[in-house]
């Protein structure tokens, strides 16, 4: 079990991570780097007024932090998102995987409509409070957002599996509610909101991410259901 598990989450994690790299770097990458002219150039802006300020004065020390490292574009920006979404797919795949072995997939449609429901889970619901943000957006506090976010993936699941595979009307009843609760929260808010790149950027930033997610759930979904159902031919043979 736990190497069917394994070889299902590494394969179907490999394929569905290249298929999310392309599309980042022909489509979503390219948007943020739209962003970062205007993030960049602004705080050039503020720099050289700095530097100007200072020279007015009689003495000025000043120091500059050192810069985090950041992969340059190209190679380095390419290999570094691939990594990255290697883990993230193994691990998302990992979770499909494991909840195969609770509700085996009949086929591949099936394993659609749980990537679906990733998508909804960890993409999707989250979006609607806290909208993918390019460089130069203002954002409320960190952790914040965080506990929101996770608050609601966590009742985005929860409610899911109760309304497709409850019962009793009232516990579906009761997914439906929990699927309401974090967006009548409400997600936590910058207290002015500002953006450097323009809104029309903006928008077409956030259905890029949106439809990159769910093009890369849908193939994780079906991609991880086939696998699942090939070992478990292959074990029965």
């Amino acid at each position: 079990m736990i190497k069917r598990i394994a070889q299902t989450a590494g394969f179907a994690g490999l394929l569905a991570a290249l298929l999310l790299t392309l599309l980042q770097s022909f489509w979503v990458a390219p948007l943020i780097l739209q962003g970062e002219t205007y993030e960049n150039g602004e705080a050039a802006t503020e720099q050289v007024a700095e530097h100007s300020h200072a020279a007015g004065t009689a003495a000025h020390s000043h120091e500059h932090d050192a810069e985090a490292w950041a992969p340059a574009d190209g190679w380095q920006r390419v290999l570094s998102t691939t990594g990255s979404n290697l883990v993230v797919a193994v691990g998302f795949a990992l979770m499909l995987a494991g909840l195969y072995t609770l509700r085996a997939p009949g086929r591949s449609r099936d394993g659609l409509f749980w990537g679906l429901a990733g998508f909804a889970t960890f993409s999707l619901a989250p979006s609607l409070g806290l909208p993918p943000e390019l460089p130069g957006t203002a954002a409320a506090d960190l952790a914040l957002r965080q506990y929101w976010w996770l608050g609601t993936a966590s009742a985005t699941a929860v409610g899911l599996a109760l309304a497709v595979f409850a019962r009793h009307w009232a516990l579906k009843a009761a997914g439906l509610v929990l699927l309401a609760v974090p967006h009548l929260i409400g997600a936590p808010q910058p207290e002015v909101h500002s953006s450097l790149a323009p809104e029309a950027l903006e928008r077409q930033f956030i259905w890029a991410s949106l439809i990159t997610n769910a093009l890369f759930w849908s193939a994780l979904g079906m991609l991880s259901a086939w696998l699942y159902r090939r070992s478990s031919r292959a074990l029965t043979e």
